[in-house]
């Protein structure tokens, strides 16, 4: 049971911007357009990253993983908020799950629905913004490259 606050809508907008951009770098790089961004409760950004499996030749680094390892190690991730595009797979729910990730904000889940009721049953704060930026940018490039983007979900 989550005692804390809940998230500010605004702060979770604030951090969604910076995986937004995230997932725009991504795409510039020719890869899949997903970003996200480990941050604290309070909005201090811990790392940041973005869907690498093309340009990295490198199935597992998903954009939730890459913010992960980039944010280095933490002895309480279940005061950190996990910011991403998308609604994370199961893989990047697993990671959520395995860390104790304390809360989730996903930019939309209208191109991709993930994990992420699994991980509000398990007691994650999860905040779904339906940003439409976000789901325009994965949608087009779904559009554009489907061979892409059926690798990336496993099909």
């Amino acid at each position: 049971m989550n005692l804390r606050e809940p998230l500010d809508l605004v702060l979770a907008a604030d951090m969604l911007a910076v995986a937004r951009e995230e997932a725009r770098a991504g795409l510039r790089e020719g890869g899949i357009p997903i970003g996200a961004a480990l941050f604290t409760r309070s909005g201090q950004l811990l790392g940041a990253g973005h869907n690498r499996r093309v340009q990295d030749d490198d199935a597992s680094v998903h954009a939730e993983t890459d913010a992960f390892r980039r944010a280095g190690r933490r002895r309480d991730y279940a005061a950190t908020v996990m910011v991403t595009t998308l609604s994370p797979c199961w893989y990047c729910s697993g990671l959520v799950r395995q860390f104790n990730i304390g809360a989730v904000v996903i930019g939309e889940a209208a191109n991709f629905h993930g994990g992420h009721e699994w991980l509000a049953e398990l007691g994650v704060e999860v905040v779904v913004l339906g940003d439409d930026a976000c789901t325009t940018l994965l949608g087009e490039f779904i559009t554009d490259h489907p061979e892409l983007w059926y690798e990336d979900i496993g099909l």
